[in-house]
């Protein structure tokens, strides 16, 4: 009986080596044909969900960016697109917030230095209490000036709109401006 269930194995083995190379054959990845199913051009090269980006000098924070996702893209130009709200905080020499910029959409733009902000943008001055609003505003982080040329309202806590026109250039500490197209009657401030 011995003989017989040995046997019996040894005819069951060649049936089990071609199950097993059938399967192992059928695993194979072409990595061509991967490529062609998984790759999208249009995909960002990096995905980062609550980005906290420090700029600092000499061991101080110098602005503060933070943003709900940011994508970044390496072709055809380097940039990174922030969504879903953005932040950012500017410091003055005493290491205080001295303006905040937010908006709901944003673009750096490596190779120029400048960033683009649209919808529902506000940039507030902390100190003077004052604050801005537009659709779109670029920030130029080479000499540290923000502008437009969109409709813009300036107001003033206590005071209401103090400014209204058509573009804008000012610091990025709001703390100095000049309304390009100015419209309407409106108070100055007196500094």
């Amino acid at each position: 009986m011995q003989f017989n269930s040995s046997i019996g194995f040894l005819k069951s083995v060649p049936v089990v080596l071609f199950a097993t190379g059938i399967l192992f054959s059928s695993c194979v990845n072409d990595l061509d044909t991967i490529e062609k199913v998984t790759y999208d051009p249009t995909a960002p090269d990096e995905v980062t969900a609550d980005l906290h980006l420090v700029y600092s000098d000499s061991g101080y924070t110098q602005i503060l960016l933070t943003a709900k996702i940011a994508e970044t893209y390496m072709v055809p130009q380097h940039i990174t697109k922030l969504k879903d709200g953005l932040k950012v905080d500017f410091y003055n020499g005493k290491g205080d917030i001295a303006s905040t910029l937010t908006a709901q959409y944003g673009e750096i733009n490596y190779s120029t230095g400048i960033v683009t902000v649209r919808d529902s943008v506000i940039l507030r001055n902390h100190r003077k209490k004052r604050h801005l609003e537009t659709e779109a505003l670029f920030w130029n982080q080479n000499d540290s000036t923000i502008y437009t040329d969109k409709n813009v309202i300036v107001k003033t806590e206590g005071k209401g709109v103090t400014g209204r026109g058509k573009g804008i250039k000012t610091t990025q500490d709001f703390s100095r401006y000049t309304i390009l197209e100015p419209v309407g009657k409106f108070d100055l401030d007196e500094d």
